[in-house]
């Protein structure tokens, strides 16, 4: 394959990406799935629905991963989320702080973008500070610490983390089989979860969990597959094309922030080329504002006061360094990560759940009445 076509390859990839996150922004804006909201609505009005969506797209997911491993489509080893180095205390932690952070900046990574597009200039401040927060969390002062901190606390297993390659040799079934079985199983049981509740069973809320599964499946494909070239005529090694990592990638919206922001700050030097996280950006934020014009529901909102700017801005920089510490957001870790079955993204779910708990609590003391007053 020469140059051209890894060229032009790229441009399928980019644009594909692009596409499916159009789609994925048009979704979130017009359903309202959010996973900061899907905690909130539990705690505040009882409501189960968007934890419900979430856990649907979780189920589709997995599912649709261990198919696209079984049929040999994608190699689920090939992402950063199966590495036998298992960051427990960096995944805790930085879940913890991403789940708390996204409660103070009314929304995650995914949200702040659906948010930019339906005219939120809040959104758009911790879309800034969440950027720079994280890239000097991979690359700055804040990356320093991590790495000799957090980062130093893990455990290395003797096979990749995740659930498949850590029984095979136990079971004594073959990896690619037992991934198939174990994805039913987990994937179904999210499912059956959402599913479970009859008041649930709405078009919006089952369009919801579903398509956003599918997006996160599309986007494995996409880099996993389209992306993926066995000899780079410029290396003569595997590549996996416009991907930060090198490695195969799915949806995650803290790190790809940073890039974002990197890319266009570094515009005219050459070596800063367009990614698929970066394409993902592009394509939320323009899928929802399509939704937000063509429905009239394209609203400028602004802060209320100083200490609604001050939550905004400290939950910005918590998820920031939270999401990058633990590998990912409720999207990156919650979604993405989950699918391939690693322990790490098990890890972290519960950490986004009980950060975000958390966070409510802590507004509702900020907003309960002063007995003295």
């Amino acid at each position: 394959m020469d140059a051209v076509d890894i060229s032009s390859l790229s441009k399928y990839v980019l644009i594909s990406t692009f596409a499916i996150t159009f789609l994925l922004g048009a979704v979130m804006q017009k359903t309202g799935f959010c996973s900061m909201g899907a905690v909130s609505d539990v705690f505040i009005m009882s409501s189960w629905d968007r934890l419900r969506q979430w856990f649907l797209a979780i189920g589709v997911a997995i599912v649709g991963f261990a198919f696209m491993s079984y049929l040999g489509l994608i190699d689920p080893l090939k992402s950063i989320y199966t590495s036998s180095k298992l960051l427990w205390l960096s995944t805790l932690v930085g879940s913890v702080m991403f789940g708390f952070g996204m409660v103070l900046a009314s929304g995650c990574g995914s949200k702040t973008l659906v948010r930019i597009g339906g005219g939120n200039l809040k959104s758009v401040i911790v879309f800034l500070v969440l950027g720079l927060s994280a890239y000097m969390t991979l690359k700055g002062f804040l990356g320093v610490i991590r790495i000799n901190t957090l980062d130093s606390v893990f455990i290395t297993l003797s096979t990749p983390q995740d659930l498949p390659s850590i029984l095979s040799p136990v079971l004594g079934v073959a990896r690619s089989s037992l991934h198939l079985a174990l994805g039913l199983l987990v994937g179904f049981a999210f499912i059956g979860y959402a599913l479970a509740s009859k008041a649930f069973w709405t078009a919006e809320n089952i369009f919801a969990g579903v398509l956003v599964g599918l997006a996160i499946c599309a986007v494995w494909w996409i880099s996993g597959s389209l992306g993926y070239v066995a000899e780079d005529p410029n290396t003569l090694e595997e590549v996996f094309l416009v991907t930060n990592s090198g490695r195969m990638e799915s949806l995650s919206f803290v790190a790809p922030y940073a890039y974002s922001l990197d890319w266009l700050m570094m515009y005219s030097d050459t070596s800063k080329v367009m990614t698929v996280g970066i394409a993902a950006v592009i394509g939320m934020i323009s899928g929802s504002a399509f939704i937000a014009l063509v429905t009239k529901s394209f609203r400028w909102e602004t802060f209320r006061n100083t200490e609604d700017t001050a939550n905004h801005l400290v939950g910005a920089a918590l998820m920031g360094f939270g999401g990058v510490t633990a590998l990912g957001c409720t999207v990156g870790q919650g979604l993405s990560g989950i699918s391939t079955l690693a322990i790490g993204s098990f890890f972290a779910l519960p950490g986004f759940i009980f950060g975000a708990y958390m966070a409510l609590r802590y507004l509702q003391v900020r907003l309960a009445p002063n007995p003295c007053s």
